[in-house]
Parts: C-alpha cells; structure tokens; sequence
C-alpha cells in the first residue's frame, strides 16, 4: 500500500506543479495558447466543468455539479485504495491505483479552488487538429485505468 500512496503523492505533486508553472506562472489563463512545438505540442488553456472532454458539465453548469464531481472522484478514489487492500495485486497493480489515485485526487484540488479542472496541453498530428486539451492528471488517470484492467484480478482459486 505504500506504493499507491508514494505514486499518488508523485502524481498529485507533479500535476500540481505543472497547472501552476503553466497555468500561474507562464499565466497561460490569460494569454490563451502558447505553441510549444506546434502542431505536436501546444498549450491550449480549457476549463473543464465536467467530466472527460467536458461531458455533463459546462461554463454554466449549475455550481453544485462541482461539488458532485469532487464527492464521485473522492468516493472513486477510496474505494480504489480498499480495493487494494482487499485483493494486494502486486506492484504494477499499486502503482497503477496510485496513478489513478493521485490524478483523480489533482483534478479534484482543481474543482475546489478554481471551480474547474484546468487543462492545458494540447497535441495533434498528421493534418488532424486535436480540439481538446488534457492534464498531467488526465494522462495519469488514464493510464491508471488501464493498469488496472491488465494487473489485477489475476488471483487463482484453487
């Protein structure tokens, strides 16, 4: 367990880190957009006041849909720490809820003082434009779903 702890920590402090450098600090809140290596990597200022690409939320959504998102990703976010208390899933398991944990937890300090989860990075290719710009904590969250669903639920029942 001290593993999802320590990934979570890690997490949380290096997206907290990078929304204030970016957001604070290049005041990207203001500016807007700032191209990095376009198209590749840009940074595109968004507030999210929903979920993943801004579902079920908006710039006018009622205020206590922010709140709702804090109290389901906190809930998420327990419930996945006494997951693995439960079923002790090996090492990728742990960092793999911890990945999950520590975004879910950086998005929700977002909500919480800015009323919306700031996303900022923004990458395209190819000729396609990408209209949607992402976190640190959306990328871990991600990734942290996705250990989830390879390294865990592998106990043998003889």
């Amino acid at each position: 367990m001290k593993l999802v702890f320590w990934t979570s920590f890690w997490i949380f402090l290096i997206d907290q880190a990078s929304k204030y450098l970016i957001v604070q600090y290049l005041n990207l809140k203001n500016v807007g957009s700032i191209d990095v290596f376009p198209p590749f990597l840009n940074l595109r200022m968004a507030w999210n006041y929903g979920i993943n690409f801004g579902l079920l939320g908006g710039a006018d959504a009622p205020e206590f849909m922010r709140w709702i998102w804090v109290a389901v990703a906190l809930v998420i976010s327990a419930l996945v720490v006494f997951w693995m208390k439960r079923e002790k899933p090996g090492r990728w398991g742990y960092i793999s809820a911890g990945l999950l944990v520590g975004g879910a937890l950086g998005n929700t300090i977002d909500r919480i003082i800015y009323g919306a989860v700031a996303d900022f990075l923004n990458m395209s290719c190819c000729g396609l434009e990408n209209p949607y710009a992402f976190n640190v904590a959306d990328i871990s969250i991600f990734a942290g779903a996705i250990g989830l669903i390879l390294f865990t639920g592998t106990k043998k029942t003889a």
